[in-house]
């Protein structure tokens, strides 16, 4: 009898991973008898082997796994009543069937459910075989190419706008957003399915606002410590100023305690400290700095601790603190929409370090009462391009840049936590302070990428990371920025 395609792929997964785990031991030695020992003995290389097979089985298990919880929600269905599959078997839905299977939660269960009924194929009336109602999800599922988390957050988004979205166009967005889950962390993906939901139902963005504004809350407890815990639920507009007001204090106090290091810190260092090749791009010059010791305390508070204690600052200057609060950081919100939409209030925008779109309206609320910041730059008032005429990257150079990276270029991190870095460094490879000749990286990127030997090409609209030929032989180069993460607009306009 021949074996069925699906089994026949795990069979083959199988065989896979016992050539790569073989490989991966030493050649000669006692083989071990359990799976912790058998690590113990790879090399890196070897376990990072391992583990991508052992990916590769888990989802096209989990793809074979949501086709049977599918099957089982088809079968369960309420026009069954009591004989349906799930009843028959003494659970009150599908989900509770599946998550009684599986052993994990009843939310897990109810997307693998969700999953298999949307990426099923369908039979016709004359017993032909149709396509999913989501082939692109569906042939990326089967492939092993992406996970079911993945799937079943562009699938669940799809039905939300599938009775106002345009059905051609809706398919197209399904086909992108499958070919960018397959490279995307699901963190990152999310950020584009947001985007998508906004783009394929851009009138349901206002009453969306009205809802999440509606929503807000703020909620103060005392705990039994005696401690008060304050929970704060915000629609975006309203968040952004906390957001940014917050994180704007906490930058400044982080650049006070960087600049006021006790030990002078070597060339790397130093060129990492401001703005050469590996730095923020807005410390002050190492030659201006004293060579008096730093705080006589450590400053040692986690992130956490930071913000709570900006919050309390600001808090006592508004309740008149006699102590006015120091001039923030070059922090700004940036808001983006297209002209036509800020014109007639009809359509989506952005706001910087909030992955969620907004309506019009709101922008144009935002637009009343705060400056705006244009995003088309380079203007002769605010050069973009500056060579070496000046060492840091102006505030016209970082919006734009923040434009093009959308935050940290490698791993996306909020635009908040990044700085503008020289490609190559100011001082030691002669870089130049041009927009193609930096890139937004948060402080862990930066160092991984300057410390692993990875080169960094830039242009005006997408940021390329070529890896070190011990990372990627072929050193094939890896896009990074807005261009990596964003919903291409000329391929759903």
């Amino acid at each position: 009898m021949e074996t069925p395609a699906p089994i026949a792929l795990l069979q083959q997964d199988v065989a896979l991973l016992a050539a790569v785990w073989t490989e991966a031991l030493p050649a000669f030695g006692v083989v071990p008898s359990d799976a912790q020992g058998g690590f113990e003995l790879m090399n890196g290389s070897g376990v990072v082997s391992v583990t991508d097979v052992l990916t590769r089985i888990r989802r096209h298990a989990d793809a074979l796994l949501a086709r049977a919880a599918g099957e089982v929600g088809k079968r369960s269905g309420p026009e069954f009543g009591i004989e349906g599959l799930a009843k028959q078997n003494g659970f009150h839905n599908p989900q509770a069937l599946i998550a009684a299977s599986t052993g994990g939660s009843t939310g897990e269960a109810a997307r693998l459910v969700a999953v298999g009924m949307a990426t099923a194929s369908r039979q016709a009336l004359s017993g032909e075989r149709r396509s999913a109602r989501y082939p692109h999800v569906a042939a990326a599922l089967e492939g092993g190419l992406i996970s079911v988390d993945a799937a079943a957050a562009i699938t669940g988004m799809l039905d939300r706008v599938a009775p106002r979205a345009d059905a051609a166009l809706a398919e197209s967005v399904e086909q992108i957003l499958a070919e960018r889950a397959a490279g995307l962390p699901l963190s990152l993906l999310l950020r584009v399915v947001k985007q998508a939901e906004a783009r394929l139902d851009p009138d349901g963005a206002e009453p969306r606002d009205e809802e999440r504004w509606a929503a807000r809350s703020l909620t103060i407890r005392e705990d039994r410590h005696g401690g008060l815990d304050i929970r704060a639920h915000l629609d975006p507009e309203s968040g952004t100023y906390v957001k940014t007001a917050i994180e704007a204090l906490v930058s400044d106090r982080l650049r006070e305690s960087r600049s006021g290091a006790q030990t002078p810190a070597p060339v790397s260092a130093t060129d990492a400290a401001d703005g050469d090749g590996a730095g923020t791009g807005t410390a002050p010059d190492p030659d201006a700095r004293t060579s008096a010791s730093g705080p006589v305390v450590t400053d040692d508070r986690t992130i956490p601790q930071r913000q709570a204690d900006a919050l309390v600052e600001i808090m006592r200057h508004v309740l008149g603190c006699a102590q006015t609060l120091p001039p923030l950081a070059s922090v700004t919100t940036v808001t983006r929409i297209d002209l036509d939409a800020l014109r007639t209030g009809l359509g989506v925008g952005s706001i910087d370090g909030i992955d969620q779109p907004v309506s019009a309206g709101t922008i144009r609320r935002m637009a009343a009462s705060a400056d705006l910041i244009p995003m088309v730059l380079g203007t002769d008032s605010a050069p973009l391009d500056v060579g070496r005429t000046a060492r840091l990257f102006s505030r016209a150079q970082r919006i734009a840049l923040h434009e093009r990276d959308g935050g940290c270029a490698s791993c996306g991190l909020n635009v908040t936590y990044t700085h503008a870095h020289h490609i190559r460094w100011w001082k030691r490879h002669r870089g130049r302070s041009d927009i193609v000749k930096g890139v937004l990286l948060c402080s862990f990127c930066h160092h991984r990428i300057h410390h692993d030997g990875w080169t960094i090409r830039a242009t005006p609209t997408e940021v390329w990371f070529i890896p070190p030929p011990h990372i990627d032989p072929d050193q094939k180069p890896r896009l990074g920025g807005r261009a990596r993460f964003d919903l291409p607009r000329t391929e759903v306009a």
